[in-house]
Protein backbone atom coordinates (compact mmCIF):
# COMPACT_ATOMS: atom_id res chain seq x y z
CA UNK A 1 0.00 0.00 0.00
CA UNK A 2 2.85 2.60 0.91
CA UNK A 3 4.42 1.79 -2.20
CA UNK A 4 1.25 2.88 -4.46
CA UNK A 5 0.59 5.50 -2.21
CA UNK A 6 4.22 7.22 -2.77
CA UNK A 7 3.20 6.73 -6.13
CA UNK A 8 -0.01 8.63 -6.63
CA UNK A 9 1.52 10.93 -4.06
CA UNK A 10 4.48 11.42 -6.86
CA UNK A 11 2.06 12.17 -9.89
CA UNK A 12 -0.52 14.22 -8.15
CA UNK A 13 2.25 16.71 -6.67
CA UNK A 14 4.17 17.03 -10.05
CA UNK A 15 0.53 17.68 -11.38
CA UNK A 16 -0.86 19.89 -9.04
CA UNK A 17 2.32 22.11 -9.35
CA UNK A 18 0.53 23.65 -12.62
CA UNK A 19 -2.53 24.73 -10.39
CA UNK A 20 -2.47 27.53 -9.10
CA UNK A 21 -2.82 27.46 -4.92
CA UNK A 22 -6.02 29.21 -4.02
CA UNK A 23 -5.68 32.98 -2.50
CA UNK A 24 -5.16 32.98 1.14
CA UNK A 25 -8.33 33.73 3.03
CA UNK A 26 -8.97 35.29 6.49
CA UNK A 27 -10.20 33.25 9.33
CA UNK A 28 -13.95 34.32 9.08
CA UNK A 29 -16.91 33.16 8.18
CA UNK A 30 -16.43 34.91 4.69
CA UNK A 31 -13.10 33.68 3.97
CA UNK A 32 -13.78 30.11 4.96
CA UNK A 33 -16.84 30.19 2.65
CA UNK A 34 -14.05 31.22 -0.21
CA UNK A 35 -11.95 29.22 0.40
CA UNK A 36 -13.78 26.15 0.38
CA UNK A 37 -15.62 27.35 -3.06
CA UNK A 38 -12.60 28.04 -4.56
CA UNK A 39 -10.65 24.62 -3.69
CA UNK A 40 -14.15 22.69 -5.23
CA UNK A 41 -14.42 25.13 -8.11
CA UNK A 42 -10.50 24.58 -8.86
CA UNK A 43 -9.55 20.44 -7.71
CA UNK A 44 -13.10 19.32 -7.64
CA UNK A 45 -12.61 16.78 -10.82
CA UNK A 46 -16.64 16.04 -11.83
CA UNK A 47 -18.25 19.75 -11.92
CA UNK A 48 -18.42 19.53 -15.88
CA UNK A 49 -19.15 16.00 -15.96
CA UNK A 50 -22.31 16.48 -13.59
CA UNK A 51 -22.96 19.57 -15.50
CA UNK A 52 -23.22 21.41 -11.57
CA UNK A 53 -23.37 25.02 -12.18
CA UNK A 54 -20.66 26.24 -9.11
CA UNK A 55 -21.26 29.73 -9.91
CA UNK A 56 -24.46 29.95 -9.13
CA UNK A 57 -23.82 27.74 -6.21
CA UNK A 58 -21.77 30.27 -4.87
CA UNK A 59 -24.29 33.18 -5.21
CA UNK A 60 -27.28 31.18 -3.67
CA UNK A 61 -24.81 29.90 -0.65
CA UNK A 62 -23.13 33.09 -0.34
CA UNK A 63 -26.54 35.07 0.31
CA UNK A 64 -27.41 32.72 2.97
CA UNK A 65 -24.28 33.55 4.87
CA UNK A 66 -24.95 35.23 8.34
CA UNK A 67 -21.99 36.64 10.23
CA UNK A 68 -23.69 35.79 13.69
CA UNK A 69 -23.60 32.15 12.46
CA UNK A 70 -22.29 29.81 15.38
CA UNK A 71 -19.53 27.25 14.14
CA UNK A 72 -22.34 24.33 14.09
CA UNK A 73 -24.59 26.49 11.94
CA UNK A 74 -21.79 27.56 9.65
CA UNK A 75 -20.73 23.58 8.97
CA UNK A 76 -24.56 22.81 8.33
CA UNK A 77 -24.53 25.51 5.22
CA UNK A 78 -21.15 24.43 3.98
CA UNK A 79 -22.25 20.81 4.42
CA UNK A 80 -25.36 21.28 2.15
CA UNK A 81 -23.30 22.93 -0.41
CA UNK A 82 -21.25 20.20 -0.58
CA UNK A 83 -24.30 17.87 -0.88
CA UNK A 84 -25.01 19.44 -4.32
CA UNK A 85 -21.89 17.42 -5.74
CA UNK A 86 -23.53 14.19 -5.55
CA UNK A 87 -20.58 12.43 -4.22
CA UNK A 88 -20.28 10.09 -1.42
CA UNK A 89 -16.33 11.07 -1.57
CA UNK A 90 -17.21 14.78 -0.32
CA UNK A 91 -16.59 15.62 3.03
CA UNK A 92 -16.42 18.59 5.47
CA UNK A 93 -14.63 17.41 8.32
CA UNK A 94 -14.32 19.25 11.73
CA UNK A 95 -14.25 18.80 15.54
CA UNK A 96 -17.52 18.13 16.32
CA UNK A 97 -18.85 16.69 13.29
CA UNK A 98 -18.50 15.25 9.57
CA UNK A 99 -20.29 16.34 6.86
CA UNK A 100 -21.34 13.49 4.17
CA UNK A 101 -23.82 12.61 1.54
CA UNK A 102 -25.60 10.02 1.68
CA UNK A 103 -28.35 10.00 -1.36
CA UNK A 104 -26.29 7.52 -3.30
CA UNK A 105 -27.13 4.30 -1.69
CA UNK A 106 -30.58 5.57 0.69
CA UNK A 107 -32.73 6.72 -2.56
CA UNK A 108 -32.19 2.85 -4.25
CA UNK A 109 -33.52 -0.29 -2.47
CA UNK A 110 -30.96 -2.08 -0.14
CA UNK A 111 -30.89 -5.47 -2.18
CA UNK A 112 -29.17 -7.22 0.85
CA UNK A 113 -30.24 -8.75 4.29
CA UNK A 114 -27.73 -9.31 6.93
CA UNK A 115 -29.82 -11.69 8.30
CA UNK A 116 -30.07 -13.77 5.31
CA UNK A 117 -26.05 -14.91 4.61
CA UNK A 118 -26.12 -16.37 8.33
CA UNK A 119 -28.53 -18.67 7.76
CA UNK A 120 -28.10 -22.30 7.17
CA UNK A 121 -28.69 -22.10 3.61
CA UNK A 122 -25.38 -19.90 3.25
CA UNK A 123 -22.93 -18.98 6.09
CA UNK A 124 -24.44 -20.42 8.73
CA UNK A 125 -22.54 -20.33 12.29
CA UNK A 126 -19.73 -22.17 11.54
CA UNK A 127 -18.43 -20.33 9.06
CA UNK A 128 -14.75 -19.84 8.39
CA UNK A 129 -13.01 -16.32 8.51
CA UNK A 130 -9.93 -14.75 7.82
CA UNK A 131 -8.81 -11.17 6.81
CA UNK A 132 -12.09 -10.33 7.01
CA UNK A 133 -13.40 -12.39 4.66
CA UNK A 134 -16.30 -14.83 5.78
CA UNK A 135 -16.18 -18.19 3.94
CA UNK A 136 -18.40 -21.66 3.76
CA UNK A 137 -19.11 -23.70 1.39
CA UNK A 138 -23.00 -23.91 -0.38
CA UNK A 139 -25.26 -25.33 -2.05
CA UNK A 140 -24.18 -29.21 -1.44
CA UNK A 141 -20.95 -28.74 -1.14
CA UNK A 142 -20.54 -27.54 -5.00
CA UNK A 143 -20.33 -23.12 -4.19
CA UNK A 144 -17.80 -21.79 -2.53
CA UNK A 145 -19.64 -18.44 -0.87
CA UNK A 146 -17.23 -15.93 0.34
CA UNK A 147 -18.57 -12.36 1.92
CA UNK A 148 -16.72 -9.86 1.95
CA UNK A 149 -17.59 -6.37 3.96
CA UNK A 150 -15.09 -3.88 4.12
CA UNK A 151 -11.34 -3.30 1.76
CA UNK A 152 -10.16 -1.66 4.70
CA UNK A 153 -9.86 -5.50 6.05
CA UNK A 154 -6.45 -5.94 4.60
CA UNK A 155 -5.76 -10.31 3.35
CA UNK A 156 -2.76 -11.86 2.20
CA UNK A 157 -2.14 -14.53 -0.28
CA UNK A 158 -1.61 -16.76 2.25
CA UNK A 159 -5.17 -15.95 2.67
CA UNK A 160 -6.52 -16.38 0.03
CA UNK A 161 -4.55 -19.33 -1.25
CA UNK A 162 -6.22 -21.45 1.65
CA UNK A 163 -9.14 -20.21 1.25
CA UNK A 164 -9.38 -21.79 -2.86
CA UNK A 165 -7.74 -24.75 -1.27
CA UNK A 166 -10.72 -25.19 0.80
CA UNK A 167 -13.20 -24.80 -2.30
CA UNK A 168 -10.85 -26.87 -4.67
CA UNK A 169 -13.87 -29.71 -4.66
CA UNK A 170 -16.31 -26.75 -5.78
CA UNK A 171 -17.66 -25.94 -9.39
CA UNK A 172 -17.71 -22.35 -8.76
CA UNK A 173 -17.65 -19.51 -6.05
CA UNK A 174 -19.72 -16.68 -4.87
CA UNK A 175 -17.72 -13.18 -4.06
CA UNK A 176 -20.34 -10.84 -1.97
CA UNK A 177 -19.45 -7.50 -1.63
CA UNK A 178 -22.66 -6.12 -1.04
CA UNK A 179 -22.94 -3.57 1.33
CA UNK A 180 -19.10 -3.17 0.98
CA UNK A 181 -18.64 0.55 1.16
CA UNK A 182 -14.37 0.84 0.06
CA UNK A 183 -11.31 1.06 1.68
CA UNK A 184 -7.66 0.58 0.56
CA UNK A 185 -7.63 0.78 -3.65
CA UNK A 186 -4.60 -1.44 -3.53
CA UNK A 187 -6.76 -3.89 -1.93
CA UNK A 188 -9.46 -4.49 -5.26
CA UNK A 189 -6.55 -4.49 -7.46
CA UNK A 190 -5.22 -7.72 -5.14
CA UNK A 191 -8.53 -9.32 -4.81
CA UNK A 192 -8.83 -9.46 -8.75
CA UNK A 193 -5.46 -10.31 -9.60
CA UNK A 194 -6.33 -14.24 -8.55
CA UNK A 195 -9.19 -14.22 -11.16
CA UNK A 196 -7.18 -13.03 -14.36
CA UNK A 197 -5.02 -15.29 -16.43
CA UNK A 198 -3.05 -12.42 -17.78
CA UNK A 199 -2.53 -8.44 -17.01
CA UNK A 200 -5.30 -6.54 -18.39
CA UNK A 201 -5.67 -2.87 -18.83
CA UNK A 202 -9.01 -2.16 -16.73
CA UNK A 203 -9.26 1.19 -16.85
CA UNK A 204 -8.08 4.53 -16.89
CA UNK A 205 -7.42 7.12 -14.63
CA UNK A 206 -6.73 10.91 -14.92
CA UNK A 207 -5.32 13.75 -13.07
CA UNK A 208 -6.06 17.67 -13.01
CA UNK A 209 -3.65 19.79 -14.39
CA UNK A 210 -5.16 23.19 -14.02
CA UNK A 211 -7.27 25.33 -12.48
CA UNK A 212 -10.39 24.78 -15.66
CA UNK A 213 -12.87 22.51 -14.26
CA UNK A 214 -11.66 20.25 -17.84
CA UNK A 215 -7.95 20.72 -17.03
CA UNK A 216 -6.91 17.25 -17.09
CA UNK A 217 -4.19 15.20 -17.85
CA UNK A 218 -4.56 12.15 -20.93
CA UNK A 219 -5.94 9.13 -19.30
CA UNK A 220 -3.76 6.91 -17.47
CA UNK A 221 -3.89 3.37 -17.65
CA UNK A 222 -4.86 1.16 -15.21
CA UNK A 223 -4.00 -2.44 -15.18
CA UNK A 224 -5.11 -5.43 -13.37
CA UNK A 225 -2.11 -8.20 -12.67
CA UNK A 226 -2.71 -11.68 -12.54
CA UNK A 227 -1.20 -13.44 -9.49
CA UNK A 228 2.08 -15.64 -10.16
CA UNK A 229 0.49 -18.46 -8.15
CA UNK A 230 -2.88 -18.32 -7.11
CA UNK A 231 -5.89 -18.42 -9.51
CA UNK A 232 -8.78 -19.22 -9.58
CA UNK A 233 -10.09 -20.33 -13.28
CA UNK A 234 -14.08 -21.41 -12.61
CA UNK A 235 -17.01 -19.92 -13.23
CA UNK A 236 -17.47 -17.15 -9.93
CA UNK A 237 -19.95 -14.60 -9.16
CA UNK A 238 -19.80 -11.48 -8.15
CA UNK A 239 -22.69 -10.42 -5.70
CA UNK A 240 -23.46 -6.28 -5.90
CA UNK A 241 -25.79 -3.33 -4.78
CA UNK A 242 -26.00 0.26 -4.01
CA UNK A 243 -23.57 0.42 -1.22
CA UNK A 244 -20.59 -1.34 -2.88
CA UNK A 245 -19.12 2.00 -3.46
CA UNK A 246 -15.43 3.48 -3.81
CA UNK A 247 -12.81 0.52 -3.85
CA UNK A 248 -15.66 -1.93 -3.85
CA UNK A 249 -16.71 -0.25 -7.20
CA UNK A 250 -13.30 -0.19 -8.53
CA UNK A 251 -13.10 -4.19 -8.15
CA UNK A 252 -16.75 -4.43 -9.63
CA UNK A 253 -15.06 -2.30 -12.36
CA UNK A 254 -12.16 -4.72 -12.54
CA UNK A 255 -13.71 -8.30 -12.45
CA UNK A 256 -16.26 -7.37 -15.51
CA UNK A 257 -13.06 -8.17 -17.27
CA UNK A 258 -12.84 -11.61 -16.00
CA UNK A 259 -14.02 -13.88 -18.63
CA UNK A 260 -15.40 -16.67 -16.52
CA UNK A 261 -16.86 -14.14 -14.41
CA UNK A 262 -20.90 -12.35 -13.76
CA UNK A 263 -21.88 -9.41 -11.98
CA UNK A 264 -25.33 -10.37 -10.02
CA UNK A 265 -27.73 -7.97 -8.40
CA UNK A 266 -27.57 -3.82 -8.56
CA UNK A 267 -25.30 -1.26 -9.69
CA UNK A 268 -22.56 -0.13 -7.38
CA UNK A 269 -22.87 2.98 -5.85
CA UNK A 270 -20.09 4.52 -7.50
CA UNK A 271 -17.74 6.62 -6.31
CA UNK A 272 -14.83 6.57 -9.32
CA UNK A 273 -13.10 9.59 -8.04
CA UNK A 274 -9.90 9.53 -6.56
CA UNK A 275 -10.21 11.60 -3.06
CA UNK A 276 -7.55 13.86 -1.40
CA UNK A 277 -7.70 16.47 0.92
CA UNK A 278 -7.52 20.15 2.12
CA UNK A 279 -7.83 22.65 4.84
CA UNK A 280 -9.54 26.02 5.13
CA UNK A 281 -8.48 28.61 6.90
CA UNK A 282 -10.29 27.45 10.40
CA UNK A 283 -8.66 23.93 10.47
CA UNK A 284 -11.58 22.08 8.72
CA UNK A 285 -10.67 19.88 6.41
CA UNK A 286 -12.53 19.03 2.90
CA UNK A 287 -12.04 15.63 1.32
CA UNK A 288 -13.32 15.62 -2.21
CA UNK A 289 -12.79 13.59 -5.78
CA UNK A 290 -9.71 15.00 -7.03
CA UNK A 291 -8.83 12.40 -10.04
CA UNK A 292 -11.87 10.58 -12.19
CA UNK A 293 -11.65 7.15 -12.85
CA UNK A 294 -13.11 5.29 -15.56
CA UNK A 295 -13.50 1.72 -16.96
CA UNK A 296 -11.43 -0.28 -19.76
CA UNK A 297 -14.31 1.43 -22.33
CA UNK A 298 -13.59 5.07 -20.98
CA UNK A 299 -16.76 5.37 -19.43
CA UNK A 300 -17.21 7.16 -15.94
CA UNK A 301 -17.81 4.70 -13.08
CA UNK A 302 -18.64 7.86 -10.64
CA UNK A 303 -22.41 6.78 -11.15
CA UNK A 304 -21.60 3.02 -10.48
CA UNK A 305 -21.19 -0.38 -12.63
CA UNK A 306 -24.03 -1.83 -14.01
CA UNK A 307 -24.70 -5.61 -13.62
CA UNK A 308 -25.03 -8.34 -15.85
CA UNK A 309 -27.75 -9.90 -14.54
CA UNK A 310 -29.85 -7.27 -12.75
CA UNK A 311 -32.11 -8.90 -9.64
CA UNK A 312 -33.60 -7.65 -6.81
CA UNK A 313 -34.58 -9.56 -3.49
CA UNK A 314 -38.17 -10.79 -3.81
CA UNK A 315 -39.81 -10.34 -0.21
CA UNK A 316 -41.12 -14.15 -0.76
CA UNK A 317 -37.77 -15.78 -0.67
CA UNK A 318 -36.57 -13.44 2.37
CA UNK A 319 -39.69 -14.88 4.16
CA UNK A 320 -38.77 -18.14 3.63
CA UNK A 321 -34.72 -17.72 4.33
CA UNK A 322 -33.24 -17.14 0.63
CA UNK A 323 -31.55 -14.45 -0.93
CA UNK A 324 -32.77 -13.92 -4.28
CA UNK A 325 -29.52 -12.98 -5.25
CA UNK A 326 -27.33 -15.29 -4.32
CA UNK A 327 -29.57 -17.86 -5.38
CA UNK A 328 -29.83 -16.35 -9.17
CA UNK A 329 -25.96 -16.42 -8.78
CA UNK A 330 -25.83 -20.16 -8.12
CA UNK A 331 -28.32 -20.85 -11.06
CA UNK A 332 -25.83 -19.08 -13.98
CA UNK A 333 -22.78 -20.30 -12.52
CA UNK A 334 -23.56 -24.04 -11.76
CA UNK A 335 -24.79 -25.53 -15.30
Amino acid sequence: MMKIFLIIFTVLFSLSSCIDEPTQQPDNHKGNFEALWKIMDTRYCYLDYKNINWDSVHTVYETRMDTSMTDFELFDLFGEMLGELKDGHVNLYSNFNRSRYWKWFTDYPSNFNNNLIYNNNYLGFDYLTVGGMRYAKIFNNKVGYIYYGDFSDRFSDTNISYIFSYFKDCEALIVDVRNNGGGYLDLSEQFASYFFTAETVTGYMQHKTGNGHSDFSEPVAIKTPTHKNIKWQRPVAVLSNRMSYSATNSFVSRMKLVPNAVIVGDSTGGGGGLPISSELPNGWMVRFSSSPMFDASMQHIEWGIAPDVKVDLKTSDTENGYDTIIEMAITLIIK
